[in-house]
């Protein structure tokens, strides 16, 4: 059995640090000398090129959470007007069950530092992979609305963990000189997953003859968009069982031969096992088991570092992205598209985050994280404020709008754009720096926190767009758009690089 991390806190998160406070200066002596951050980073890149292969896989298999976390939050897209019509309920109460997902989101953000420190990464893991499957189940067949609304918490719970647990792993066992590359494989695998998800609920809906309440197999289309989710829930809990627990868990846990066996695994045989072992058992002694009184300081009740964290997740949400992932069909539905026409525009939106997020992979490690969100950032502004425009030719409400020719292909394509900008800097990079950011001795909480409020964030855009979509639709993309604005500033004068910079040396 498992023993649970020493209390001197054997921290769960992966990152960095973006230098904050004198109050690190426990794990600055821990630092090794400059010229031997350079050596080990290049050490480990030689050494890890040999096993790359292996280490692509292993967090390959870690970033499975991420798709369903991606298929999970965007399946209730195809679905929502098959709900709406099978319980007889209205916007309010969509947006309701829609977002509530996301506050169970937030808790299970909450609880997977703890978790995994305490089960390790890959128990943590198989647990996400159970709460997956029993939700996609359990909403599939729901009796009212109520339980519907119930299932989608635990999905939530899922979800939070996976958000967390992913790029922790990935982080912990990736060579430093392909961090960057392979963190982003979370935000691939939850682009993938809303791709996979739109693509699931186009066909089962045109299956179904286009509309998601008839019914295919004696069971409407709309139960099987949400209950299909359960075959990936098993596809990453045997992925799950196939991979190494993290090295830095097994040295906390007092198992150093199994934790030398893996990192022989993911960085090569030409490692300086006594030098990797040293170095990680010195930070993580230089650590203590993380509190919230841990995050405290500064004038405004938080580390300066920890508000960067949470601002970065906040604005990641505030320009509007799930409202396309979401309610696009709804949204399509709203400016006078069909059901079946919605469904595939939102299958094409999807495909241009997974190019995007391509795009973001090839550039993370070679241009650095703060280019990417900046160059985001400003192409977001201008893709928002274009569909607002377009959005503000909208006549009629409710079911009867119209949107022209002409302004419904700019906004499609205003939306195309927006997409494609969010997806090759912020989606990718707020993972990222998530991953990088927090110093050694806070890095679980700090994530959990700033994951958390991420969760947060992505649930009041949620439930609140149906509602302010019916008071003025492009005035609801002016809002969108000013938070891109405001987050180009944010990144020029908070956000700090780290690329290149080793996982021990931050902190």
């Amino acid at each position: 059995m498992t023993r649970s991390a020493a209390p001197s806190g054997r921290s769960a998160a992966a990152l960095l640090e973006c230098e904050t406070s004198p109050a690190h200066s426990a794990s600055e002596r821990a630092r090794p000398p400059p010229g031997a951050r350079v050596s080990s980073v290049n050490s480990q890149r030689a050494a890890g090129e040999a096993h790359l292969g292996h280490v692509v896989f292993i967090s390959a298999a870690a970033a499975m959470g991420g798709f369903l976390f991606g298929y999970d939050s965007a399946v209730i897209n195809g679905a929502v007007t098959g709900i709406q019509k099978h319980f007889g309920v209205g916007h309010g109460t969509t947006a309701f069950v829609v977002a509530i997902a996301l506050l169970g989101s937030a808790v299970g953000a909450v609880i997977a530092g703890r978790l995994a420190d305490r089960l390790g990464r890959v128990r943590t893991m198989l647990l996400a992979a159970a709460l997956f499957a029993a939700s996609g189940i359990g909403s599939m067949f729901p009796p009212n609305i109520e339980t519907l609304a119930t299932w989608r918490v635990v999905g939530g719970i899922a979800i939070g963990i996976a958000s967390v647990i992913a790029p922790t792993y990935i982080a912990e066992v990736a060579p430093t000189a392909y961090r960057g590359r392979l963190a982003s494989f979370q935000q691939m695998a939850i682009v993938l997953g809303i791709t996979v998800s739109q693509l699931a609920n186009w066909a089962l809906n045109q299956a179904a003859g286009g509309e998601s309440t008839n019914h295919l197999g004696g069971i409407q289309a709309w139960q099987w968009m949400l209950g299909v989710e359960a075959i990936p829930a098993l596809v990453y809990g045997l992925m799950a069982l196939a991979i190494p627990e993290s090295p830095r868990f097994l040295i906390a846990d007092h198992r150093e031969e199994q934790a030398r066996k893996v990192l022989v695994e993911v960085e090569g045989e030409g490692v300086d096992l006594d030098a990797r072992v040293a170095e990680i058992r010195s930070v993580l002694e230089s650590s203590h088991k993380p509190r919230m009184k841990d995050l405290m300081g500064g004038r405004f009740g938080l580390l300066p570092i920890v508000w960067v964290g949470i601002g970065a997740s906040v604005f990641q949400q505030f320009v509007g992205i799930n409202v396309i992932f979401y309610y696009s069909s709804l949204l399509w539905q709203s400016v006078g598209i069909n059901e079946s026409n919605s469904l595939l525009i939102s299958l094409s939106t999807s495909i241009i985050n997974v190019i995007g997020t391509v795009i973001a992979m090839a550039l993370v490690d070679r241009i650095g994280r703060k280019p990417l969100a900046l160059a985001g950032s400003i192409g977001m502004a201008a893709a928002l404020g274009t569909a607002a425009w377009a959005f503000s030719y909208r006549e009629g409400t409710g079911d009867t709008a119209t949107l022209d020719n002409t302004h419904a292909t700019v906004a499609l394509v205003a939306a195309h754009v927006f997409v494609l900008c969010f997806a090759f800097s912020w989606g990718v990079v707020v993972w990222v720096l998530l991953g990088e950011m927090f110093p050694n001795r806070i890095r679980a909480l700090a994530l959990s926190v700033a994951a958390s409020a991420q969760w947060i964030a992505n649930w009041a855009i949620t439930v609140s767009f149906p509602d302010l979509a019916d008071w003025n639709l492009s005035a609801t993309y002016v809002i969108y758009a000013a938070f891109a604005l405001l987050s180009i500033p944010f990144v020029a004068f908070c956000i700090k690089e780290t690329k290149g910079r080793a996982l021990e040396e931050m902190g």
